[in-house]
């Protein structure tokens, strides 16, 4: 049995299937995706569908972002809706062909997609040695007592990280790695690695450091924390 952790997919379809097929998650994998499912990248529906057909291949845990919210906080507020739009909500909603109408979007996008969003994916997943989580975490507060800006908005800064009380590692996303590199500090490692910008899409074997990567023109590549191996 594998841990395998996918970063933040942000409508990036072609890269998190090109992705898939080189890691291959068997039925006994536990497959941890850490948020940000849509916007910005061109096909916000297929990522949906995907990650809902993977929940029926290989143990899921779905943890939810801050896109994840804000596409769930655009249906009851028109403020909402609009600032959405501007972090990428207009690529999710032509990925459905809905108009950037507030009152009519939401009956475009299917009833299943908002359950998942809403309903199946998570605040956070923690195991014996690490947790999961999308943004960030207070160093000094359990994982059940954090609050929503930490779990879902806070950046990972370098500087001022502290590992958690706990003494897990940390793995998540949000922070975006322009490099196309994962983030590795003491205790946290970070695998947003900017699949919708130059970069890519991580997936990383919690328990060899190892990692996969995949780009949104299909291409792989291979490395490790440590080293790149290809």
């Amino acid at each position: 049995m594998r841990t395998l952790a996918i970063g933040d997919i942000h409508g990036c379809l072609r890269a998190l299937d090109a992705l898939l097929n080189e890691v291959n998650p068997r039925p006994d994998d536990l497959v941890i995706t850490l948020g940000d499912y849509v916007d910005r990248g061109p096909d916000s529906l297929g990522v949906l569908d995907r990650m809902l057909a993977l929940r029926q291949e290989c143990r899921c845990i779905n943890l939810k972002g801050n896109h994840d919210l804000m596409m769930l906080a655009a249906r009851h507020d028109q403020e909402q809706f609009n600032e959405w739009l501007k972090c990428g909500g207009n690529q999710t909603l032509a990925s459905y062909r809905a108009a950037e109408d507030w009152k009519s979007f939401a009956e475009a996008i299917p009833e299943h997609h908002w359950r998942f969003l809403e309903h199946d994916c998570l605040p956070y997943h923690e195991t014996g040695s690490h947790f999961f989580v999308h943004a960030n975490a207070y160093p000094d507060q359990p994982l059940d007592e954090q609050p929503d800006h930490m779990l879902y908005w806070e950046t990972l800064e370098p500087a001022t990280w502290r590992p958690h009380e706990s003494g897990k590692t940390m793995i998540c996303g949000h922070s975006t790695q322009r490099s196309g590199r994962p983030l590795v500090l003491d205790r946290a490692i970070c695998i947003d690695t900017c699949v919708y910008g130059p970069g890519w899409l991580t997936c990383l074997n919690v328990d060899l450091q190892a990692y996969w990567q995949a780009n949104e023109r299909g291409q792989t590549r291979m490395a490790n924390l440590g080293f790149r191996t290809r």
